[in-house]
Order: C-alpha cells, then structure tokens, then sequence
C-alpha cells in the first residue's frame, strides 16, 4: 500500500515549488518562536524540590463485585444482586510529595471520601413480569425485587509511586501504581446486606503536571481494586429474621471498586 502511494506524493512534493532560500528563513523564523517560548516555562525547578506540598478535591464513583454461590432456597428461590448505577461522590485529600529521583515521586495523600452505591437485589428464579402480591404474613415475605441504599464516609489513606516522563514545556505526563487503606466512619444499621468498615485497595492512575505561574494544577484519574472480602457473613441480628438473611447467604463474597477523578492543587 505504501509502495503504491509513493508515486502520488512524489508528484504532489514537485508540485510545490518553494525556492530553498524560502525554507531557510521559515526554519530560523520557527527557532526564533521556539526560543523565546522555552523563557516562558513556569516554575523551571519546582520539580527538584526534596518534598511538595498541596491538596486536592474531586469525585469518585463506588461499585461492588458481587461473587454468587448459587444457593437455591428451600422456596425455590436464586437471589443476585449487582450496583445497576453509578452516582458520584464528593472527596478531599491533602497532598505530601517525596522526591526520590528525577522520574520517581513518593505521595501520600490522606483524606476523605463521601458517597453512596445502590444494590439491586432479585430473585433470578422469579418472573420480574409478574406482580408478586403482598401475604398477609409480613415476617415472611421477602420481595422479588429489593434495592438498598449503601452510604459510606471512607477515611482513605492512599500511597502511590509516581512515574513522570519529561517534561514538554509547561505539561508533564504521569502515572501511577499503589496501594490505599480505607475505613468507613459512617454509622451502619441492620439491614439486607452489611459490610465491614475497613477494606485495602491497588491503585493505578494517570495524570499530568500543568506548570502554571504560581502553582501546579494536577488532574488524575485513578482506578481502585479492593482486595479483601467486604461482606459481613456472621449476622447474629438477623437470627429472628431467616428470609432475610437469605441475600448474605447467597453472596461467596464481595469486594469493593472504585474510580476517582482529582483534582490537585501543588
């Protein structure tokens, strides 16, 4: 294919007749543009300070993997249950930066993290087309279709090793791997599905440095991976409530994810 182009771009280069006079003076009228541009870097040895200092503010949204076990209910029942969306949260973290070398940063960013998921709870083995009536006997009626609402407030305690490339002018390209403690301080209730407080992620992320006048503005967009099993299995409050208990007893387990979009201010 290429070979098959070169005949056209040889006619469409002696098509233009620029003299090379011509070419010279375009070629030192871009250096002298290029030259007083390279003056106009802000912040030249921000980046060879031994510790950064800033915050930021952003949001992040939650979701649950959920792993089914399969049980089948004495009633004939197959529950599951998934996060059917996605509704953003609000998070502030404050920033400490250790320089190790001229491509690797150390970060610490503690912080906090407010929002809430919505668990969709189905039978799979009901017809959702049909309307399920109420029995009269309450205690033992669980609804085909069950949502519940999950607030969180995580005390999160991320540490990342930050990979730079170089720096292009007033922009610099990053990512990001490492791990991040979370412990949620919000009060809980009993409920369908309860969750333990403290979970530990791996992160991943990519952002880039704007080097403006007077500080870095730093957007990011990380991935979070929780590693332990969230789920509380031993549910001594629903012990009087048997159907109940039946969505924790058809869950293996159930890990936490996150995406989060910051913004820092360094």
């Amino acid at each position: 294919m290429i070979s098959s182009s070169l005949p056209y771009i040889k006619r469409l280069l002696a098509s233009i007749r620029i003299p090379a006079f011509l070419l010279a003076m375009a070629a030192c009228a871009t250096a002298a543009y290029a030259a007083p541009r390279e003056k106009l870097q802000n912040r030249l040895y921000a980046d060879q300070k031994l510790w950064h200092l800033g915050f930021s503010v952003g949001a992040h949204f939650q979701d649950l993997q959920f792993t089914h076990n399969g049980l089948l209910t004495p009633d004939g029942q197959k529950w599951v249950a998934e996060v059917p969306d996605f509704s953003p949260g609000f998070c502030v973290n404050v920033l400490a930066d250790l320089r190790l070398s001229r491509y690797l940063n150390l970060r610490l960013t503690p912080g906090m993290y407010f929002g809430s998921k919505t668990v969709r709870m189905i039978d799979y083995n009901a017809d959702q087309s049909l309307t399920t009536p109420v029995p009269d006997d309450q205690e033992n009626y669980m609804p085909v279709n069950a949502t519940q609402d999950v607030k969180s407030a995580y005390v999160v305690v991320p540490l990342d090793l930050k990979i730079s490339g170089d720096r292009l002018r007033n922009t610099r390209p990053y990512v990001t791997a490492g791990v991040m403690a979370a412990f949620d301080v919000s009060k809980k209730r009993s409920d369908w599905l309860m969750f333990n407080p403290g979970d530990v992620y791996l992160t991943v992320g990519l952002g880039c440095d704007f080097y403006l006048p007077f500080f870095k503005f730093i957007p990011e967009i990380k991935f979070c991976f929780g590693l332990t099993d969230i789920l509380k299995h031993d549910r001594p409050d629903l012990d009087l409530d048997p159907h109940t208990f039946k969505m924790t007893q058809s869950l293996s387990k159930v890990k936490s994810n996150m995406v989060v979009i910051n913004f820092y201010f360094e």
